[in-house]
């Protein structure tokens, strides 16, 4: 409607003000699943333009390694810098309630109240890949408000958290010391998509162990080898809890970064993270479309009860289903 439209355009231009309470309502209505909420988000999202001066970080590791605590630690020294520091981080969402415990702000206690930072905890809601259905969504609204860094922290699930590298700049896998041995590094999937790989919680008693947990990881890495990257992948420690070893991290990330944009390498990569988002969307439609307009006809209901009484094979029904699709 008008008013809609007119209440929309007010929206954007507190969040291009960097309203806090109305950047938080802007994601509130991203992430709401009320079909009037996604037509006013798709309107909303039209009138924002991608920005290619922020840098868009990725921090994926296991439960416990450290992750919130790393964000703040750096949060607070680009902060310092002059940066302003955003942060979506990802709850996963049980299963049997579809709820979230959205805990990471309180992990971020300086940082979650630092005028010039913003923390956002999203839950998963059932979204594979350690991220949430919208968090790309929600990254175009925070770049809108003038947010140059911004970290998406995924929910740490493991070695399956590859969803986030195709929406951001930079990817860094926090490990714990003693996390294993050169082999551990070797291991496929989330391992060799790291741009940066740091061995968190390098301090107190774990301080050698982290050392040699370093040196492990550069042997395997050394010996595995990619002739598809242009860039050697990293191994560092830190400290988040001291904030030792943090200022080797952000040299790191702006040296990565600067390379990228010096080659194309980070325009080009931003181009195809758009085609993959467009796929991502067509997907997300067919699904809906399909669950709210398909699976509730009389034909499809006869062909789940075929299936049911083994009347008919899977693959046949799959067949009858997509062509009646």
């Amino acid at each position: 409607s008008r008013d809609d439209k007119t209440n929309i355009n007010e929206l954007l231009s507190n969040i291009r003000n960097c309203s806090r309470v109305h950047i938080a309502k802007c994601i509130t209505m991203i992430e709401s699943s009320l079909e009037k909420d996604k037509i006013k988000t798709e309107f909303l999202l039209q009138k924002l333009k991608p920005k290619d001066d922020s840098i868009r970080i990725g921090i994926t590791g296991v439960p416990g390694v450290g992750k919130s605590t790393f964000i703040e630690a750096l949060g607070i020294k680009l902060i310092e810098r002059g940066h302003k520091v955003a942060v979506l981080a990802v709850d996963p969402s049980s299963k049997r309630t579809g709820g979230s415990i959205l805990g990471d702000k309180t992990r971020m206690e300086k940082l979650s109240v630092n005028p010039s930072a913003f923390v956002r905890p999203s839950p998963s809601q059932g979204h594979l890949g350690g991220v949430a259905k919208k968090t790309r969504e929600s990254i175009l609204c925070l770049e809108e408000a003038g947010f140059d860094i911004i970290f998406i922290e995924t929910m740490g699930v493991g070695q399956a958290e590859t969803a986030v590298y195709d929406m951001v700049d930079i990817f860094l896998v926090l490990l714990l010391p003693s996390g294993g041995d050169e082999l551990q590094g070797i291991k496929k999937g989330i391992i060799e998509l790291a741009d940066l790989i740091i061995v968190n919680k390098a301090d107190s008693d774990l301080k050698k162990t982290a050392e040699i947990t370093v040196r492990d990881y550069k042997t395997a890495l050394s010996i595995i080898g990619d002739k598809n990257r242009n860039e050697k992948i990293e191994v560092l420690k830190c400290s988040s809890l001291f904030s030792e070893g943090v200022d080797d991290v952000w040299d790191f990330i702006q040296k990565f970064i600067n390379f990228r944009i010096s080659n194309d390498l980070f325009f080009e990569k931003r181009d195809d993270q758009r085609l993959r988002w467009l796929w991502e969307i067509v997907n997300l439609k067919a699904d809906e479309f399909i669950n709210k307009n398909i699976k509730k006809k009389k034909i499809i209901k006869k062909i789940e009860d075929e299936v049911k009484n083994r009347e008919i094979g899977l693959v046949n029904a799959s067949r009858l289903i997509f062509d009646y699709f």
